[in-house]
């Protein structure tokens, strides 16, 4: 079993979601978000960096799977993204753990099949494949989809390698 992290990066709100899986079946073992206080936005990093620092300390995966960018019409707030994003990444490459990175698209298609589905279809999916019953935010519930769809993935990507 591989323990991985998944994250949602945000500005606002950062979510994460740990599971074990051995890419057939997984189970949760912790999600929550790190939720930015009204500082400034360098401050507002920091909190992400340091909270995402806490969350690998405490869970310690083995590998850790990032949503890319999704670039809207909002040029401002693709930017902050991109940046919430380099905070994460950079509290994972600081304590030498692999980052894969999966785009929104890849991991609705991985979960529900259809590439363009709504975030509610994503948690209902993640309550399924995980046999989860207790209430979760959006936030979480994505950076559980983004686990889960790395664990998959991973698991084929191994499986051709031992295949050659």
């Amino acid at each position: 079993m591989t323990r991985v992290l998944g994250i949602d990066p945000g500005s606002r709100v950062t979510g994460y979601g740990i599971i074990e899986s051995d890419g057939s079946h997984s189970r949760h073992l912790g999600s929550g978000c790190i939720r930015t206080g009204k500082g400034d936005f360098p401050s507002r990093l920091g909190e992400i960096f340091h909270g995402l620092v806490e969350v690998i300390e405490v869970w310690q995966p083995q590998e850790v799977a990032v949503e890319q960018v999704f670039v809207s019409r909002n040029a401002s707030s693709a930017l902050k993204l991109g940046q919430a994003r380099g905070a994460a990444i950079s509290a994972i490459v600081t304590r030498e753990l692999p980052v894969f990175e999966y785009t929104p698209a890849a991991v609705k298609q991985g979960l529900v099949g259809n590439g363009r589905a709504e975030k509610e279809q994503v948690k209902h999916m993640v309550q399924v494949i995980l046999g989860m019953k207790q209430k979760m935010t959006l936030d979480e519930s994505d950076a559980l989809a983004i686990a889960l769809c790395h664990a998959h993935s991973n698991a084929t990507r191994r499986q051709l390698e031992r295949a050659r």
